[in-house]
């Protein structure tokens, strides 16, 4: 994917997720097949399985010491508790901006693991809003609970170095391409895509703005997925998602 068109396509198009993440960007723009949400149970998963999915989001020496949250009826739980700040869940679909066409897929999973300050600040926005999809909220009301509630200053302030890991070999980020690049994510208060060099010609930073949330999303590509081994040496990669 060049880094044209990841700046080109704008986070209410995809974000995580991010969470769900900014990086759905790639993904959210060729299946009108999820008009609505699917029946609850298809977007859950057995819990040892979401465990794993979750920790595969960043290296084990990472993800063995963090929280870890699974989803429930109701949303997400604590399965794991943890002990290093760090917090890993496995994202769904309503993570997305509202213009994703993927918005209702049950089939989107993106491993996510929150350093400590991100854990604090930024996982909260994720958990809550997965509570009132899961309380039966349309998307347009989704939308405006947000903004009301951000009005109001009722969510968390985002924490200075606030940042996640995307790393799993097994995320599935949409239809059009399963899963993207390993890579980083680096939350900040809205600001300038060059602040940080984003989407300029040969910078490795990648950006996408995220205006229902108040950020920018700061994305930096690695090369090897959580287990150590390399992108390029996997021949299952997502096709043309891996071509620069």
């Amino acid at each position: 994917m060049s880094q044209k068109i990841c700046k080109t396509r704008s986070w209410e198009k995809i974000g995580m997720l991010v969470v769900l993440c900014a990086c759905w960007q790639a993904y959210g723009q060729t299946s009108t097949r999820y008009p609505k949400m699917a029946a609850i149970d298809q977007y859950m998963m057995e819990r040892n399985a979401e465990i794993t999915l979750a920790r595969s989001a960043a290296p084990e020496s990472i993800s063995r010491d963090a929280d870890v949250f699974v989803l429930g009826p109701h949303g997400y739980e604590n399965a794991v508790k943890g002990k290093n700040g760090f917090a890993c869940a496995v994202l769904r679909s309503w993570t997305a901006g509202p213009e994703n066409t993927d918005f209702w897929n049950p089939k989107l999973r993106g491993p996510i693991c929150f350093n400590a300050p991100a854990a604090r600040s930024y996982w909260p926005l994720m958990s809550e809003r997965t509570e009132w999809v899961l309380q039966g909220m349309s998307k347009e009301q989704l939308f405006e609970k947000i903004k009301s509630s951000f009005d109001k200053k009722g969510l968390p302030t985002l924490a200075p170095g606030s940042m996640s890991y995307m790393m799993s070999r097994d995320q599935y980020l949409g239809d059009a391409g399963g899963r993207w690049h390993p890579h980083l994510m680096f939350f900040v208060p809205e600001t300038s895509d060059t602040s940080w060099g984003g989407g300029l010609p040969n910078s490795p930073v990648l950006v996408a703005q995220d205006p229902d949330d108040h950020l920018t999303v700061f994305m930096i590509p690695v090369d090897k997925w959580s287990d150590g081994k390399a992108e390029h040496s996997d021949n299952s990669s997502a096709g043309d998602s891996h071509k620069n």
